[in-house]
């Protein structure tokens, strides 16, 4: 694959705005309110309950897109057809947003980490921007106060864990804060922002990077140190690599290239760990140490894993101009285009084997909504829009 940078942005762009999300628009509206999500190869409903996350990851996308590209009608309708209904049914008497609700919007999953609460403060985010409706700023910001509350204690009276005796703290937090912030920085006063920002990148870069190896890991001590144990020896190399585009992200705003290489340099060493060197594609969870896993669905391969895995390189490759991110972006591309893409009916696959083969064909489902596949059709559309622009 030669360097036709602007034929890769027209190739994202066609993607996002032909196939994935004309699917999503003709398949998953509710009219009674929110989203189906559910939906198999063809688009077919085939569960009805609403999983919060997916539902404000969709209030998310489309407003997302009418903020950034275009104030299209119907893209706002599709937000606000989530909007309305989750700011009636999604959260507890608490403020807590719950996990999951029937198609009526009755709860069915308690509130039980603080996930839902994140999407939350995101969606509501952006669609008060999109829509200029006051109230949804005030959902957003109670979300977002919600999280800052929680984080030290993130599934509160829900977690399973004996208080004491193992004390752990998970990469998950931090880098959704660090994402979260940044899409929240017109919400935000000045000093919040940066505060936070600096806090999550320090405990990210800090505490969860392995200096010696160069890996993320997904749990550690709350000192930053290892523990010997299942979760302490994960490795989770979509989420190490999703958290690095983030981190990039930040240290742009500064022009900070000492934060932005060693984002790549972590991007390149989970990618040299993690690439299954037998089939193609990145492994989904990894013991540190060479262990078996505890996850059963260890070997397969993920939608998300590989959907951020080229936005991180094509964002590393136009902040650094690294000829190592391109390598391993053609090799990504490849794999990518070549075993989640469906020209036959539209959208991505999700879940895929070790070899690659299709092993659910699902388009949507519990984990899987209109959400990782447009945002990294949009930031892979919009890095190589300008890289193409920096080469002419």
């Amino acid at each position: 694959m030669g360097k036709n940078l602007q034929a890769l942005a027209q190739l994202y762009k066609n993607a996002l705005l032909n196939d994935v999300l004309p699917f999503w628009e003709n398949y998953s509206l509710d009219s009674e309110g929110g989203y189906f999500t559910c939906l198999d190869r063809q688009g077919k409903v085939y569960d009805t309950d609403k999983f919060i996350w997916l539902q404000n990851r969709q209030v998310w996308t489309f407003s997302m897109l009418c903020n950034q590209l275009e104030k299209r009608e119907n893209w706002l309708k599709i937000a606000r057809n989530g909007a309305k209904f989750l700011a009636q049914h999604g959260r507890d008497d608490e403020g807590n947003w719950y996990f999951a609700l029937t198609r009526g919007g009755e709860p069915l999953v308690q509130p039980y980490n603080i996930f839902s609460d994140c999407f939350a403060a995101m969606a509501f985010s952006q669609y008060a921007l999109a829509s200029g409706e006051e109230w949804s700023k005030d959902v957003a910001m109670q979300a977002y106060n919600n999280v800052l509350r929680r984080k030290d204690n993130p599934k509160g009276k829900y977690t399973k864990t004996y208080p004491g005796t193992r004390p752990m703290k998970a990469l998950a937090v931090p880098m959704i804060l660090a994402n979260l912030t940044l899409e929240m920085e017109w919400l935000l006063p000045q000093e919040t922002l940066e505060n936070v920002l600096a806090a999550t990148v320090q405990e990210v870069m800090g505490d969860f990077l392995d200096q010696e190896r160069g890996l993320m890991y997904e749990n550690v001590a709350p000192d930053g140190s290892h523990i010997d144990c299942f979760e302490g020896r994960l490795i989770n190399p979509g989420h190490g690599i999703e958290a690095m585009w983030f981190i990039m992200d930040i240290a742009r705003r500064k022009n900070d290239s000492k934060t932005i290489n060693q984002a790549v340099d972590v991007v390149l060493n989970i990618l040299n760990f993690a690439w299954d060197n037998e089939y193609g594609g990145l492994y989904y969870f990894m013991d540190a140490a060479g262990h078996p896993p505890q996850q059963l669905e260890w070997d397969q391969k993920l939608w998300w894993v590989h959907l951020e895995s080229l936005v991180a390189l094509a964002m590393g490759y136009r902040l650094t101009g690294r000829e190592v991110c391109w390598e391993w972006y053609q090799k990504m591309h490849d794999y990518s285009w070549q075993h989640f893409a469906d020209p036959e009916y539209g959208e991505w696959f999700g879940y895929l084997n070790r070899r690659g083969e299709v092993l659910l064909n699902l388009k949507g489902g519990k984990w899987k909504g209109c959400f990782h596949v447009p945002r990294a059709l949009y930031l892979c559309w919009q890095q190589f829009e300008a890289l193409s622009l920096q080469s002419a």
